[in-house]
């Protein structure tokens, strides 16, 4: 899933691929606001057709934590 994510956030985010690691912060690292985190949400949900926990979601901050979120919902 993390190549999948990695592309979304490339492709849909324009975010420079070799700034998305696990371990990279949304906020930190890569730059995002709050809007943008939105953006990424509704892209999954969309993509995924799943539906994202906002309070969750406030608690995650590495790309790697949104994966593993991701994962337990799609499974």
């Amino acid at each position: 899933m993390f190549e999948e994510i990695k592309s979304l956030l490339v492709e849909e985010m324009s975010i420079d691929e070799s700034e998305i690691k696990e371990d990279a912060e949304f906020i930190n690292d890569l730059g995002f606001n709050s809007l943008e985190i939105a953006d990424l949400v509704a892209l999954c949900e969309d993509k995924y057709e799943i539906d994202l926990d906002e309070d969750k979601i406030r608690e995650i901050t590495t790309v790697g934590d949104f994966i593993k979120y991701l994962e337990s919902l799609v499974g």
